[in-house]
């Protein structure tokens, strides 16, 4: 089992579960929207990014992506990087039903997905380095038309289900990911593939 040096934010408990079956690293759960009105673990997620940075990885559906901003604003310091999972449409094994947005959860990724996802957000593992890679910047994302246009968000749209990311990201959440995830020849042939 690999060993990750961040600490890795996650929803729930079953996301909990999951991940501790796929990597060792320290999981702490959100407990959902109750990370809004609880002080102790905010500031304990705090000291955790200053220390050894953290990872948030949250579902991509609606409530995922307002937990992921809350804890993204949350940390004033340290590092934070963005761990997404694909789109999938269906349900955990666990529920009788799909959820509201129909997408499974990260509870219901495979070890493999979860360790790529990881990867590309840019975790740590232990006895692995990473190259550098070339940044996109705000500048090639307005170029592009993915941001400040009138079609930029139907083109982040088609991008983001181009190279398996959410499609509700802002331009600079993309960029992020993108960043973190791909080098800038993957980014750019998928731009040009549009």
């Amino acid at each position: 089992m690999k060993r990750i040096r961040e600490t890795i934010i996650v929803e729930g408990r079953y996301d909990v579960n999951t991940l501790k079956q796929c990597v060792d690293a320290h999981i702490v759960e959100t407990a959902g929207f109750g990370i809004f009105n609880d002080k102790e673990k905010r500031k304990l997620i705090e000291m955790l990014a200053e220390k050894n940075g953290i990872i948030i990885f949250t579902d991509s559906d609606g409530a995922g992506f307002v937990i992921r901003n809350h804890l993204k604003g949350l940390v004033k310091k340290g590092v934070v990087k963005h761990a997404y999972i694909p789109e999938i449409e269906g349900k955990e094994r666990r529920k009788a039903s799909a959820s509201k947005a129909g997408l499974i959860g990260v509870e219901g990724m495979t070890a493999e997905v979860i360790i790529e996802s990881l990867r590309r957000a840019g975790a740590t593992f232990e006895g692995e380095e990473r190259e550098p890679r070339a940044e996109i910047t705000k500048l090639d994302m307005y170029e592009l038309g993915l941001s400040g246009g009138a079609n930029s968000a139907e083109k982040r749209g088609k991008l983001a289900q181009k190279l398996g990311l959410p499609k509700l990201m802002s331009a600079n959440a993309m960029m992020q990911a993108i960043n973190m995830i791909f080098t800038r020849e993957e980014f750019e042939t998928a731009v040009h593939t549009l």
